[in-house]
């Protein structure tokens, strides 16, 4: 072990496996550890870094605010506090009814949501249904929204009242009742390999909710701020949720987390139901507005779209014995292998320079930062076909094809 991996096996919480390289700095969409050597990064912090590493607006953002204000308590408004949540519902359609509540991540995000749930629905509305295969959070109340059972069996008893349904519509007409106040649903299930919800699944579930007279709360946290090639994963579905729970990248690589509540559903709180000491503060909300501008401006939720269409058309065309399919929408791209190896391909990646994720065993996910353009997926190109080539020759698989 070198002195890093040390001190960070003995200082760190075992809440994780060993970390996989002690990185230093950061540029674009390209990172450098202790040793000097150069990452290129297209997990982006798991769709956090929107704007890549030491983006100059974000940069400038945490600077000016920094300088100017930092932190006042929610018993007062800031302008970037006033301005961020302004944006958010422009961009998501929100209308003058719509609300923001901030916090500090995407688990808290929903938590928020879980408590937005429990207050339309009261003792007469019981249940809350989500998805299998859901993800969204850690914390004790989005982990019962989670559908994980190597997540949530170590700390049951967890909240009661979560159903998780299969993720079709037959499942969702017959689970959906008048005693049901909330469906937490995420338009890409990215921790569960990037699956996408059936085609027309958000009408049905946006009409079967209307009849019941539950909440449709949809889960943006990794499908926001562009990652799609839309603004929001749900846009394209041409609906109106009732919430939407953001974090990831909308803050560019500060913490912040929102929840954003359209009509009715903005009343639900009341002053003292909810709150964060630095939910909303003006240094990330400065940053967040500063980082969702420069998404709109420089055009990244459409180049999102375009490098998404180029990246998979790049993933097929290598031929891989190993690449059995390319998943997602926009900048959110799983790429199903045809065994169980992606933990072996990661580990490849790395070693030649290229930062990925393994979703599940048999996925690769891919989540770069919005500004990459023909020279990253260029670069992308060769390394990750060295990865899989390396993982294939040592694979069945591999000897079985050459």
């Amino acid at each position: 072990m070198t002195l890093w991996q040390d001190d960070a096996a003995r200082d760190l919480v075992r809440n994780a496996g060993p970390r996989l390289a002690m990185l230093t700095r950061g540029e674009g969409s390209y990172l450098w550890d202790e040793k000097g050597t150069r990452h290129l990064d297209f997990l982006a912090g798991i769709a956090v870094t929107s704007l890549g590493h030491a983006h100059p607006v974000f940069v400038d953002a945490v600077s000016r605010q920094a300088a100017t204000l930092a932190h006042v308590s929610n018993y007062f408004a800031t302008p970037p506090q006033l301005a961020l949540a302004a944006r958010i519902k422009r961009l998501a359609g929100a209308g003058a009814s719509g609300r923001v509540y901030f916090g500090n991540s995407g688990a808290e995000a929903n938590e928020a949501a879980f408590k937005l749930a429990r207050l339309h629905g009261g003792a007469d509305r019981p249940r809350i249904l989500a998805l299998e295969n859901a993800f969204h959070g850690r914390t004790i109340g989005s982990l019962a929204l989670t559908a994980k059972v190597q997540m949530r069996a170590p700390f049951e008893p967890l909240p009661g009242g979560v159903e998780h349904i299969p993720a079709t519509i037959e499942a969702l007409e017959a689970a959906l009742d008048d005693r049901v106040a909330a469906l937490f649903v995420e338009p890409i299930q990215g921790e569960a390999g990037v699956v996408e919800l059936p085609e027309g699944y958000l009408e049905a579930a946006r009409a079967l909710t209307l009849k019941h007279g539950a909440l449709l709360i949809i889960d943006e946290i990794q499908t926001g701020a562009g990652r799609t090639g839309e603004w929001f994963g749900f846009t394209s579905s041409g609906i109106t949720p009732d919430a939407i729970t953001l974090a990831k990248g909308i803050g560019g690589g500060i913490p912040i987390g929102a929840l954003l509540t359209y009509g009715a559903a903005s009343d639900l709180f009341t002053p003292g139901s909810h709150g964060s000491t630095f939910g909303g503060n003006p240094l990330a909300t400065a940053v967040a507005d500063a980082v969702l501008a420069e998404i709109e401006n420089a055009g990244l939720v459409e180049n999102a779209a375009a490098r998404g269409a180029q990246l998979r058309e790049t993933i097929l065309a290598l031929d891989s014995p190993l690449v059995e399919g390319v998943r997602g929408r926009g900048l959110l791209i799983g790429v199903g292998l045809a065994a169980p190896v992606a933990n072996e391909v990661v580990a490849a990646a790395q070693e030649r320079g290229l930062i990925v994720n393994a979703a599940n065993p048999s996925t690769i996910r891919l989540a770069p930062a919005l500004t990459i353009g023909d020279a990253e997926i260029a670069a992308f190109r060769t390394l990750f076909a060295d990865a899989l080539a390396a993982v294939a020759a040592a694979s069945a698989l591999g000897k079985a094809t050459v």
